[in-house]
């Protein structure tokens, strides 16, 4: 039976420039950079101690996802001090945190422009 979500994958243009932005600006750790076929790798990175993984790889013929709204939710503890956090590191943050009844949340961009919600746990 299936166990968990493995993984989540991330579009991106540009390797190099993406693992930068998730390792330095959002925290994440790497747990693999492996060759992946001509002039790509594949980059699965580890986000504190959750199970699943975030890969940054964007399959060939896929390129049109890149830049695209991410369908899903980073949790953090508390999105206000997240948000002030990961500003200071240079994150874009196309909305500041909002409170609705189920919870808080903002929303950011990389620098492909893929959107992220960072949401309350």
């Amino acid at each position: 039976m299936i166990t968990q979500l493995k993984f989540v994958s991330i579009p991106v243009s540009d390797q190099d420039r993406a693992l930068a932005f998730y390792t330095e600006k959002l925290g994440f750790d790497i747990s693999t950079d492996q060759p992946m076929g001509p002039g790509k790798r594949w980059i699965e990175l580890r986000i504190a101690s959750a199970g699943t993984r975030v890969v940054l790889f964007t399959p060939d013929g896929q390129e049109d996802r890149i830049g695209s709204f991410f369908n899903g939710s980073f949790a953090c503890d508390n999105v206000e001090a997240t948000y002030r956090q990961l500003s200071q590191r240079g994150v874009e943050f196309i909305e500041p945190p909002t409170v609705q009844p189920w919870g808080s949340f903002a929303t950011f961009r990389d620098p492909d422009g893929n959107t992220f919600v960072l949401s309350s746990s």
